[in-house]
């Protein structure tokens, strides 16, 4: 099930509509709305004990089970590497282009607990941050 949100009042609809469903887990997207409304997510997704994996690092830092996504600081270091490298004479078209290839992993034993989940050693071990 798909269910949209671009409101707290939507956000809250959406849950009571994922709950009603009998929605086991739930995957939030990476949408920079979802990031502001962190906290009501986390609340929701702890009240109605359903295990949530997100896209930011900041989702189980508030609380939240886990998240895997982008680690948004690699970018900001290729920048600067870029500006190093224009500042000490290349020019810029010559550059080539570059994306940030680095996910990260971020696991919030607290809130699997809660849940009453066990989180597999393998899993644990490849996570970059573990929230205990």
């Amino acid at each position: 099930m798909i269910a949209n949100a671009s409101s707290a009042t939507e956000i809250e609809s959406a849950f009571e509509a994922l709950v009603g469903q009998r929605v086991g887990a739930l995957v939030v997207s990476g949408e920079v709305f979802f990031l502001t409304q962190r906290n009501q997510l986390v609340e929701l997704a702890a009240r109605h004990a359903m295990p949530t994996i997100y896209a930011w690092r900041e989702f189980p830092v508030a609380g939240g089970l886990m998240s895997y996504g982008a680690d948004f600081a690699e970018p900001y270091r290729l920048a600067g590497a870029y500006a190093g490298r224009i500042l000490n004479g290349e020019k810029p078209a010559d550059l080539p282009v570059q994306q940030a290839t680095k996910v990260e992993l971020v696991i919030n034993l607290k809130t699997a607990k809660t849940l009453g989940l066990t989180i597999p050693l393998p899993l644990l071990g490849r996570a970059d941050l573990v929230i205990e």
